[in-house]
């Protein structure tokens, strides 16, 4: 699909998962011109991700250009079931959705991929889950001329990109000081952190997997970490993410050995933790593993110049010790005024669904999110 406008623009849809792979370069770039980008749309996490999920004929990318130079993307994939829909690139293991659109031309960007967004879903729903209220998205969703119907999703929690003990002070008195109090114990016990480079993210993802293991060990790990292919995911995904400062993995040790990794994931505003693993001996210890991880991220975000560190999804209540701004993502559902019949099917399911889990979760003594891990702080619990 190829369709052109006035002032130079053109709208492709890109199907051919090699010709987006060689995307890289111009993709990156157009990321580092929108405002709104977080990591997940980072051309090293999606291209991964498709290298390790997608499936033949599955791949629907819209791109927009203006004179050849790329200024508009939008990530999607195919699917079936339960319904024809177009989906985000990234699956349940990304945290957020969004397009990609150039700052310097959104409105020109934003209606050629609403116009390529229109050709490519002729006969689906677009089921966009994940997205942040300030996304770039939810342009696209204001000025999409057909069916459209936005709906909540998960609630994420949002501090400020400040070091540890900026964030302490947010705190009451008394909780702040049982922070410096843990602080101080991980200090005296010698845990040490450095940071790995882009040659260690192989075997630094392999300690991060194997300690992630250990510490679920009889608590309902999520099945798809222990997968080869979540494996080969991380490896090539961060690998290519932290040699151009788009994450950075931690290792902690403690006596030379490694007791701890934490990958977080960095774009030009946002700094979250991704994942870690911990090994059990340092609960034994009674080292805090949250506060030494938090302290971790808090100095990644507020070093780079960011203006928010996000503990990603769930809104657990212990959060709130920190203050944090809660910020509850959407999920926009778009499709052409003749589809809107199963447009509102979509969203009688999606409904039926989150009553339904909204029912498990009150009859669970601890929800578990689709990591396998306690709803929770992103950086201490997955």
């Amino acid at each position: 699909m190829t369709a052109h406008g006035p002032g130079g623009l053109s709208v492709t849809l890109c199907r051919d998962p090699e010709e987006f792979g060689a995307l890289a370069g111009e993709w990156d770039a157009l990321h580092r011109r929108c405002v709104t980008a977080t990591p997940f749309q980072r051309h090293a996490w999606l291209h991964s991700w498709w290298l390790s999920y997608g499936r033949e004929g599955r791949l629907r990318v819209v791109l927009a250009r203006r004179g050849g130079q790329l200024i508009g993307a939008a990530p999607l994939m195919l699917v079936h079931r339960p319904m024809p829909l177009l989906v985000p690139m990234g699956g349940t293991i990304s945290d957020f959705f969004d397009v990609l659109v150039d700052e310097e031309c959104t409105a020109r960007a934003l209606s050629a991929l609403a116009h390529g967004l229109d050709r490519a879903a002729r006969h689906a729903v677009v089921d966009l889950r994940e997205v942040r209220p300030d996304a770039s998205a939810q342009l696209l969703f204001g000025m999409w001329p057909g069916a459209r119907s936005r709906l909540t999703d998960s609630t994420c929690m949002e501090l400020p990109a400040q070091p540890i003990d900026v964030l302490v002070r947010r705190m009451s008195s008394s909780r702040g000081q049982r922070v410096r109090s843990k602080l101080r114990k991980v200090d005296a016990l010698g845990v040490e952190s450095r940071p790995v480079t882009e040659h260690e993210v192989p075997a630094a993802v392999g300690h991060l997997l194997r300690l992630h293991e250990l510490q679920w060990q009889g608590r309902g790990i999520n099945p798809e970490h222990l997968r080869p292919r979540f494996a080969a995911h991380l490896v090539r995904a961060t690998g290519r993410m932290v040699r151009d400062g788009d994450a950075a993995v931690t290792e902690f040790r403690l006596g030379g050995e490694v007791v701890a990794v934490n990958l977080a994931l960095h774009s030009g505003r946002l700094t979250g933790g991704y994942l870690y693993g911990a090994h059990p001996g340092l609960r034994d210890r009674k080292v805090d593993v949250a506060t030494l991880l938090l302290r971790d991220v808090a100095g990644q975000a507020a070093g780079t110049g960011r203006s928010v560190l996000s503990l990603l999804r769930g809104s657990e209540q212990y959060k709130n010790h920190w203050q944090p701004v809660p910020v509850v993502n959407q999920r926009l559902l778009l499709a052409r005024s003749g589809l809107e019949p199963l447009l509102r099917l979509r969203e009688s399911q999606v409904a039926v669904r989150d009553r339904a889990a909204r029912s498990v979760k009150a009859r669970l003594p601890a929800a578990r999110d689709w990591r396998g891990r306690l709803t929770g702080l992103s950086v201490m619990g997955r």
